[in-house]
C-alpha cells in the first residue's frame, strides 16, 4: 500500500480518463515524478483490460485502479484477488455494497501480503447532488449519506474513503485523522467544473483535510500536462 503523501506532488493522482492506451501511457510517462499515482478507470480498463495496468505500472508510477467494484461479496472477493496480480497500489469498491462485501474485499486483498492494494470505499459520486440522491430514494443529502457509508466502510475494513471535497471536513470530524481521504472533484480556480457538482480547489480540499487529490482534465487536457501538475503542486505550498 502507498504511504500517506509527504509532499505536494505526492498528493496528486492524475486520472487517465481515456480509452486510448497509447495516450494513457504517454501521459503517464510525461507525468512520471510529477504526481504520486496515476488512475486507471473504467473507460481505459474496459477498452484495454489488465494490460493497461501492467503497461502503465511498468513506467514507474503507482496505479490507482478505480473500478468501483459493487457486487455480491464472493464476486467482489474474486475480482480483488485478480486485481492483486496486477500490482495496483489502490483499488476502489462501492461502500453501498455493504459491510459483508467490503469485508470480503479486504480479506481478498490481504492474500497479497505487504504488496496488497489499499481498499478504498467510494461513498457518493461527485456527479450527484441532493436531488439526484432523492431520486434514488436516499433522503438527507450528500453529507449525511457520505458519513453513513464512510462509517460503515471503515468499520468493515476499508483502508480509506473516496469522497467529494465538500465532505472532507465532516469526515475528518467524524473519523479523525487516521483514515485516508482520497478526493476527486478537484478543480483549480477558474477551471470548468464539467460534470462534477461538488467541487473545490486543490488548496481548499487540502486545507479541509484531504490526503490525495484526484485530478483529470485540468492536467491531462493541458498543453503541457507536466507543467500543469507542477503548478497545482505549487499551489499546495
Amino acid at each position: 500500500m502507498p504511504a500517506r503523501p509527504s509532499s505536494p506532488a505526492a498528493r496528486l493522482i492524475v486520472a487517465l480518463d481515456t480509452a486510448d492506451l497509447a495516450r494513457a501511457t504517454a501521459l503517464a510517462r510525461a507525468l512520471a515524478g510529477e504526481v504520486g499515482l496515476v488512475k486507471v478507470g473504467l473507460e481505459l480498463f474496459v477498452a484495454e483490460g489488465p494490460r493497461a495496468v501492467a503497461e502503465i505500472a511498468a513506467l514507474g508510477a503507482p496505479v490507482f485502479l478505480d473500478l468501483k467494484l459493487h457486487d455480491i461479496p464472493n464476486t467482489v472477493a474474486g475480482a480483488v484477488r485478480s486485481a492483486n496480480a496486477l500490482g495496483a497500489a489502490m483499488l476502489t469498491v462501492h461502500a453501498a455494497g455493504g459491510a459483508e462485501m467490503i469485508s470480503a474485499a479486504r480479506s481478498a486483498a490481504e492474500a497479497a501480503g505487504a504488496a496488497r492494494p489499499m481498499i478504498l470505499a467510494v461513498t457518493v459520486l461527485t456527479s450527484l447532488g441532493a436531488a439526484d440522491l432523492a431520486a434514488t430514494g436516499v433522503a438527507g443529502g450528500p453529507v449525511q449519506q457520505v458519513l453513513r457509508l464512510a462509517r460503515l466502510a471503515v468499520e468493515s475494513g476499508a483502508d480509506g474513503i473516496v469522497c467529494s471535497p465538500r465532505e472532507v471536513a465532516p469526515l475528518r470530524d467524524a473519523l479523525g485523522p487516521g483514515v485516508p481521504l482520497i478526493v476527486p472533484g478537484i478543480r483549480p480556480a477558474g477551471a470548468d467544473a464539467g460534470d462534477q457538482k461538488r467541487v473545490m480547489t486543490p488548496a481548499e480540499a487540502l486545507a479541509a483535510g484531504a490526503d490525495w487529490l484526484v485530478i483529470g482534465r485540468p492536467i491531462t487536457g493541458a498543453a503541457d500536462p507536466a507543467a500543469a501538475a507542477r503548478a497545482i503542486a505549487a499551489s499546495l505550498g
